[in-house]
């Protein structure tokens, strides 16, 4: 069954009559008349009896009428939605980011390609730099954003965003949120909470580490959310990444001397086609003003 017997079928039952579903098909009435009977013959019966001055539907034809409209109206919303995915009218940009990546960080980005691709949904992907990386190959995300993915995949384009620091978070009872300046002796009686989700975490323990912090007994977290809630909770203290947001509830303070910077760096796949949709975003992303970003999170 082809789709143009189909028109062809449904214009001759609205008109009834060939000669006018011919021109309305822009086809000569042989053509269309010879396109029904091949559909009758597939069928197994006549759809019309034809009749002067009107054809008339046959019970096989009035029966078989709602199933091809369903048909035919479902193969022409098929054809819209691949045509709008085409020109990048409707779509899903899929990311891939860490646990430790905050959302914020996209969010002026995304509000901008919502605007610019009517339609568009979003698909955002959560897991550790390994699991980032397994998206990315595997073409479950086009885009990942992580401070490292720890994959040497030939393939994998790579391109830095920003570097920040990582910051010490307590809560505002706490005694160590008076404290303007916050040294490694003040964090060594402190039970710390460990971020075992964090693709930097055994970089930052090891600078902890060299400086006497006993982080091998400390609480082990697995979501930014339970650091922030136990944090609030005075159940322990945390590092966060300088643009992570954090609720009021909280101080921010840098530690002297800390060396536990991270690159943020955004991820794709070399070679590999992307909807218009994820390219524009990289576009956005790599040519942010990163600087101005950072400085607002400071003054905030």
């Amino acid at each position: 069954m082809e789709m143009h017997q189909v028109r062809y079928f449904l214009a001759v039952s609205r008109l009834l009559n060939f000669t006018r579903a011919a021109e309305e098909c822009n086809v000569t009435q042989p053509s269309l008349t010879r396109a029904i009977k091949q559909l009758e013959a597939e069928l197994g019966g006549d759809l019309f009896r034809r009749e002067r001055p009107a054809a008339q539907l046959t019970e096989l034809g009035q029966r078989m009428h709602p199933l091809l409209k369903q048909c035919y109206e479902a193969a022409l919303g098929a054809r819209s939605l691949a045509s709008s995915f085409k020109s990048g009218e409707i779509g899903a940009l899929r990311v891939a980011l860490t646990h430790s990546i905050d959302l914020s960080l996209l969010i002026p980005h995304l509000d901008q390609i919502r605007r610019q691709f009517n339609r568009l949904e979003f698909r955002f992907l959560r897991g550790t730099g390994r699991e980032v990386a397994e998206y990315l190959k595997k073409g479950e995300a086009e885009l990942g954003i992580a401070a490292e993915i720890d994959e040497a995949w030939e393939r994998l384009d790579v391109w830095p965003l920003f570097t920040e620091n990582f910051d010490l978070v307590v809560s505002k009872g706490h005694p160590l949120a008076e404290r303007g300046n916050i040294e490694f002796d003040d964090l060594r009686s402190e039970q710390l909470l460990s971020r075992t989700y964090c693709e930097h975490s055994t970089r930052l323990g090891a600078s902890l580490r060299e400086h006497g912090i006993d982080v091998d007994h400390s609480h082990e977290i697995s979501s930014e959310r339970d650091l922030i809630e136990l944090v609030e909770a005075d159940i322990g203290i945390g590092m966060v990444p300088h643009t992570s947001p954090i609720p009021q509830s909280l101080k921010r303070t840098a530690v002297a001397g800390l060396d536990a910077r991270r690159t943020v760096n955004l991820y794709g796949v070399a070679g590999r086609q992307r909807t218009a949709a994820a390219s524009a975003v990289m576009r956005m992303l790599r040519g942010a003003d990163w600087r101005q970003f950072l400085d607002n999170c400071e003054a905030t």
